[in-house]
């Protein structure tokens, strides 16, 4: 036999040896190592910019990040946690996944693995949970919350995974579902108020949630405040010193739907007499228009996640017509929403 045929059946041999080889090495590898040339890989990275603002704030405020993969049955494949605000706060911050062909479905509940405010129902468990069993439900205490809520954030992603090679990138898009309310109430007639004159609740059956963000029949909760503080100030006006005395509250809620308002009651602990009582997204929804006319409703509450609302009250009754609602003043002629 000639040299030159016995030199090219030895390489012909030698690369059938490493096809099969690199189709070896690429059914081998697990499904998170990220490394070869042959596997179909996806960055996932994350976004924050479902606000009012519509700038990304994933960096400065998701401080955790829990990333569940479920298959084309979903069923849950893969679980993926990350609490390292160091990394978080990188601009480049993603999770790396190497995927088989077939269809994806990609959920994220951060800020959830505290677990200070709320729990994933049930316990993710591979190869056994569920998509739709992927329930969150916030901390209560016999059906009252009165701490600050840690901030929860949803979304989700779905990706028709083929099978050439490749490196893809993906982003999901979150949602904050914790809203924090500040409630001042300003005495026009100058005379002192302290906080241990009212008591604030909002009342809303906002605490379960869906896979998908929606909620979930509950039992109504009542939010109590987490703050309070009595306010004096000194002012003055053409020569003329005016006292301001006000109380103020914090509370953190849920979810506001839009359906179905959450409703803020302030009574006078002396009495017990109510001082005011409004469905609170109604409220909110007045001063929509200032930012985005355009915008729907659930929209603007669910990019919303800070409402300050000032009431004004004259010799301890609330002054209906008017009141503040995050620096804008509203007037209102129909006073039919409380």
């Amino acid at each position: 036999m000639k040299r030159a045929q016995i030199f090219r059946r030895w390489m012909a041999a030698l690369s059938m040896v490493a096809i099969v080889a690199m189709s070896a090495s690429c059914t081998r590898k697990l499904i998170f190592e990220y490394e070869g040339d042959c596997g179909v890989y996806y960055n996932i990275r994350f976004k924050y910019d479902y606000n009012i603002k519509f700038a990304n704030a994933f960096a400065n405020e998701v401080n955790s990040v829990a990333l569940y993969v479920f298959d084309q049955s979903q069923t849950l494949v893969n679980t993926i946690v990350t609490t390292d605000k160091e990394e978080l706060s990188k601009e480049n911050f993603e999770i790396q996944l190497e995927l088989t062909p077939g269809h994806y479905t990609l959920l994220s509940w951060s800020g959830l693995m505290n677990e200070e405010s709320f729990d994933l129902l049930p316990e993710a468990e591979i190869g056994k949970t569920t998509l739709q069993e992927m329930k969150v439900r916030m901390h209560r205490t016999n059906a009252v919350q009165q701490s600050d809520l840690k901030p929860l954030y949803h979304g989700m992603l779905t990706l028709d995974v083929t099978d050439k090679p490749g490196t893809y990138t993906q982003t999901i898009s979150l949602m904050k579902n914790t809203n924090v309310i500040r409630l001042l109430l300003h005495e026009m007639s100058g005379h002192p108020m302290s906080s241990d004159q009212f008591a604030f609740e909002i009342t809303d059956k906002n605490g379960l949630y869906n896979y998908d963000n929606s909620r979930l029949d509950d039992e109504a909760i009542t939010y109590k405040p987490w703050h309070t503080d009595s306010i004096f100030a000194q002012t003055e006006e053409a020569s003329r010193a005016t006292a301001i005395n006000a109380v103020l509250a914090e509370l953190t809620i849920g979810r506001m739907s839009a359906d179905s308002s959450p409703i803020l009651t302030v009574k006078s602990t002396q009495t017990g007499a109510t001082v005011l009582r409004i469905p609170i997204a109604d409220y909110a929804l007045l001063v929509k228009g200032n930012y985005r006319a355009g915008m729907g409703d659930q929209e603007y509450l669910d990019r919303q996640d800070e409402y300050s609302m000032t009431f004004f009250l004259e010799e301890g009754e609330w002054v209906s017509s008017m009141i503040m609602i995050n620096s804008w003043r509203v007037v209102i002629n129909d006073t039919g929403l409380n």
